[in-house]
C-alpha cells in the first residue's frame, strides 16, 4: 500500500496564512452574493419605441402586401366586377394579376401600369363620391379580413402613444382615405385622381404616388405638420419604397421582397414577417407567430380591365 500513496492527499496542517486567505476568500464571496441580490441587474434594453407623447413623430405605412395581402387596387377591382363595371372577359386577366401579386409579393411596372390605365378609364366620368361610396361597400365584402394583424398591431402602437398614423400608397387617396378611416388611423397619402365637379376626367393630377414620389409625399406632409423625420417610422414591403424608409429615423420591412430584404440587413434596419412560415422561408425571414390576411384594401384599383362602352 506504501507504494500507493501516491494516489492520496497528504494531510497537512494549516497554517495561520491559508486559514486568513481562506476567511477572506469566503466572506469576499459572501458579500458579492449579498451586492448581487441587493443590486438589480443592469440589462442593456433598447429604447422603447414608439416614444410616448412624442408629438414631433408620426409613422408612415404602405399599403400593398404591408398592411393588406395583396393589391388594393385588384382588391377593388373585383368589387367593381360584381357591380358590373367591366366585362366578364377581363375577369381572368385581373384574377391572374392579383394571383401574381400575391406569390411573388412585389410590384411588378407594367402589371401596376396597367391596372392604373384601366382603372382611369373605367373611372372615367363617374362621380368621386360614387366610388368613395362603393370603396365602404368593397372594404367589408373583400377587404376587412385581410389585414395583416402584426401590422395593425404596429399602427395601434403609434396611436397609443399618442402619435399620428398615415397610409402612403399609390392607390386613389378617396379609396385609400377610407381604408385608413376604417382602420382607425390619421389619414392618408394617395394618388390624387382629376375630378372636375365632383366628377373624374381619367387623368392624374402629376403621376402615381410611387417610389420616389411617396418620399415627397412624407417630407411634404412632415413639413406642414412640423415633424421631425429623424423621430418619424415607415414601413413597407418593397424596395420601392426605399427612398421613403431612407428618409426616416426608424425604417422597418415588413413581408419584404428580396431587394428590399438585402438592403434592410446591409442598413441594419428591422424586419417583421407576418406571412405564413412557408412563406416566410422562402424570403429568408423567420415568421412571426400568427398569419393574417390582409386587407384593407381599396381603391381604385379598379382593374384591370376595360369597360365597354
Amino acid at each position: 500500500m506504501a507504494a500507493l500513496g501516491w494516489l492520496t492527499p497528504r494531510r497537512r496542517s494549516a497554517t495561520a496564512r491559508s486559514v486568513l486567505a481562506g476567511e477572506a476568500s469566503a466572506e469576499a464571496a459572501r458579500k458579492s452574493s449579498q451586492q448581487a441580490q441587493e443590486t438589480p441587474q443592469v440589462t442593456e434594453a433598447e429604447p422603447e419605441f414608439p416614444v410616448i407623447g412624442d408629438d414631433k413623430a408620426a409613422a408612415f405605412f404602405d399599403l400593398d402586401n404591408t398592411v393588406m395581402q395583396g393589391a388594393a387596387l385588384f382588391h377593388f377591382g373585383r368589387g367593381l366586377y360584381k357591380r358590373k363595371f367591366f366585362e366578364t372577359r377581363d375577369l381572368a386577366k385581373f384574377a391572374w394579376q392579383q394571383a401574381w401579386f400575391r406569390l411573388a409579393g412585389v410590384e411588378d411596372p407594367e402589371h401596376m401600369q396597367d391596372a392604373r390605365d384601366s382603372a382611369l378609364s373605367i373611372v372615367k366620368g363617374h362621380r368621386v363620391a360614387e366610388l368613395a361610396s362603393i370603396g365602404e361597400e368593397i372594404y367589408d365584402e373583400y377587404m376587412a379580413d385581410r389585414i395583416w394583424p402584426g401590422t395593425r398591431a404596429l399602427a395601434q402602437a403609434h396611436l397609443d402613444a399618442g402619435q399620428k398614423v398615415w397610409l402612403v400608397t399609390a392607390a386613389p387617396v378617396e379609396i385609400a382615405t377610407v381604408i385608413a378611416r376604417r382602420l382607425g388611423l390619421t389619414g392618408a397619402l394617395g394618388t390624387v385622381a382629376e375630378s372636375v365637379d365632383g366628377i373624374y376626367t381619367g387623368k392624374l393630377v402629376g403621376e402615381p404616388l410611387h417610389g420616389p414620389a411617396k418620399a415627397e409625399a412624407v417630407r411634404a406632409l412632415a413639413s406642414a405638420e412640423g415633424l421631425d423625420l429623424s423621430r418619424c417610422a415607415a414601413y413597407s414591403d418593397s424596395h420601392n419604397d426605399i427612398p421613403m424608409l431612407s428618409l426616416v429615423g426608424h425604417p422597418y420591412a415588413i413581408n419584404p421582397d428580396a431587394k428590399l430584404r438585402r438592403h434592410a440587413r446591409e442598413k441594419d434596419w428591422r424586419l417583421r414577417d407576418y406571412r405564413t412560415g412557408r412563406k416566410a422561408a422562402k424570403v429568408g425571414i423567420p415568421a412571426a407567430a400568427g398569419v393574417g390576411a390582409v386587407a384593407g384594401g381599396t381603391a381604385a384599383a379598379i382593374a384591370l380591365s376595360r369597360r365597354r362602352r
